[in-house]
């Protein structure tokens, strides 16, 4: 089995309302969707969230980058992950999420190849997982609006972002946790939007209010200052931003920086390198997490059999499509309120709705 042709596709998704995070703000889910043929008919598809402002892609740079990756991987054995992966990463080291989408499709070939859904695929077995759902920067009062939406909902968790001052962020929380009571656990993120003296401060003050955990506090490259923090913090500290591929995992254990790894597959580059950044963790005893940016439920899917494919992963926060006004998927991962039901058909189990599919701008390398 050869691989014969790839199609790649500009995959804009609107979204009901903008999303605004201590980096920035987003008003379109600008995605990218590869669809990979091969010479025994098998089909693959796979999905990448370019999320600028974290991954320093585009969703322009990445279809640019995704013609020069197809031409790569044109007529060579998409069976062959990790050839395939390693030409991709020597090429261009510097688009990971383009590359997870050339990733996702090849382990969803190499699945339904083997007549197996992907977290079978993957040496794992069903198990219950359970989506958080994220409320995004905004006052207090209107953050309080959308936890007591979610908390209505039954939600296990609720993540709310956070990085912009001492004063602001403590009032969110603060309001947060008045509103919807004791009992259901907030997950912060600050995306990288303190110093180290803020984050501390910040810390120690909403410690005693239920926080599960928070997110990437600091920069990205402050890794020394990261450790500062999680030895004097109450809450323990999870790395996002500063995680993307198995070398970040070696240095965050080494330098016991952090408690939790954040997984995104479009942050690491697929799947090839989610599994050993999880391998890593594992021996270091550090549980994961399983994000996601603003994928589909296309991605989303894929994530998830990621996650029941490996018992390290302990929380899900695969929420991105409850910001979508469409969903043109069919197939993939079913909500029942937060809790995910994962597809058994072989592969991912997901495909995107034809009639959305001849919508999109699309180009062919053959």
């Amino acid at each position: 089995m050869i691989i014969s042709s790839i199609t790649f596709y500009q995959y804009d998704i609107p979204l009901k309302a903008p999303i605004a995070i201590s980096l920035g703000t987003i008003e379109h889910a600008r995605n990218l969707l590869v669809e990979i043929q091969t010479s025994e008919g098998i089909t693959g598809w796979g999905e990448g969230s370019p999320f600028w402002m974290i991954v320093g892609e585009t969703q322009a740079s990445g279809l640019a980058a995704a013609q020069d990756m197809a031409r790569l991987l044109l007529g060579r054995n998409p069976l062959d992950i990790e050839g395939c992966i390693t030409t991709l990463t020597r090429y261009l080291p510097g688009h990971p999420t383009t590359r997870s989408a050339f990733d996702m499709a090849l382990y969803d070939i190499a699945a339904k190849a083997a007549q197996m859904p992907l977290y079978q695929f993957l040496g794992g077995a069903k198990r219950a997982l359970v989506t958080d759902e994220t409320i995004y920067l905004n006052t207090p009062e209107r953050m309080v609006e959308d936890a007591l939406r979610i908390q209505s909902k039954d939600a296990e968790a609720i993540k709310v972002k956070l990085g912009t001052n001492l004063r602001d962020d403590v009032r969110r929380v603060e309001a947060i946790r008045k509103a919807i009571g004791d009992e259901t656990p907030i997950r912060t993120d600050a995306n990288q939007g303190w110093d180290v003296v803020t984050a501390s401060a910040v810390l120690r003050t909403i410690g005693d209010w239920n926080v599960q955990y928070c997110e990437q506090p600091i920069k990205r490259s402050d890794v020394s200052g990261l450790r500062q923090i999680r030895r004097n913090s109450p809450v323990p500290i999870m790395a996002d931003e500063a995680l993307f591929d198995a070398t970040d995992a070696i240095r965050l254990v080494r330098e016991e920086a952090v408690d939790y790894f954040n997984i995104k597959l479009s942050k690491s580059g697929g799947i090839f390198e989610a599994l050993k950044i999880n391998a890593i963790a594992e021996a270091a005893g550090v549980p994961c997490m399983i994000g996601c940016m603003s994928e589909s439920r296309l991605a989303l899917t894929a994530n998830a059999h990621f996650a029941a494919a490996r018992q390290n992963v302990r929380f899900c926060d695969l929420d991105g499509c409850f910001e979508h006004a469409d969903d043109p998927v069919y197939g993939g991962i079913t909500y029942h309120g937060y809790q995910i039901e994962l597809p058994d058909a072989p592969g991912i189990g997901a495909e995107i709705d034809s009639a959305f599919l001849n919508k999109l701008s699309a180009q062919t390398i053959a």
